[in-house]
């Protein structure tokens, strides 16, 4: 079973992340686009971290994160930023529930494949009640983003 707080954590982020979306999108329509509104964004963010590294470990923190640098780790930070911009952009062309039920919906089909992936070595095995789970939310994405149209 999963553990209530873990699930808290995640009710709480998800709620987070329609909240920063709606924000972004009146950020972004008070200036001139929504790269400039990513930028505020990770600025933001960038700042946030750097106050808790700095707090937390000091000046080590910062020696420890750039002796982390290697080529392949801009990857994640191209990825998140892309996410924050395709919610970004779907909550101002098809709204909030539609967008976020094309986003659930994507993570989890792919994160069943990384599942089925990684249980070959020692990951989470994907079931046959998962894959029925998957199946429905699908179809909830399907008939949420039907009524957009």
């Amino acid at each position: 079973m999963i553990h209530p707080v873990t699930v808290a954590i995640l009710v709480a982020a998800g709620a987070a992340l329609v909240l920063q979306n709606l924000l972004m999108v009146r950020i972004s329509s008070a200036v001139s686009s929504a790269a400039v509104a990513l930028l505020v964004n990770s600025v933001v963010g960038f700042a946030l971290l750097l106050a808790l590294v700095l707090a937390r470990q000091g000046w080590s923190g910062l020696a420890d994160a750039a002796g982390g640098l290697r080529p392949w780790a801009i990857v994640p930070g191209l990825l998140g930023s892309f996410f924050v911009y395709a919610g970004l952009f779907g909550y101002q062309r098809i709204g909030a529930a539609a967008t976020i039920s094309i986003l659930v919906a994507s993570q989890l089909i792919v994160g069943l494949a990384a599942d089925a992936v990684t249980s070959r070595t020692g990951g989470t095995p994907v079931t046959v009640s998962s894959l029925f789970g998957a199946v429905l939310l699908f179809a909830g994405a399907v008939l949420i983003t039907q009524a957009r149209a």
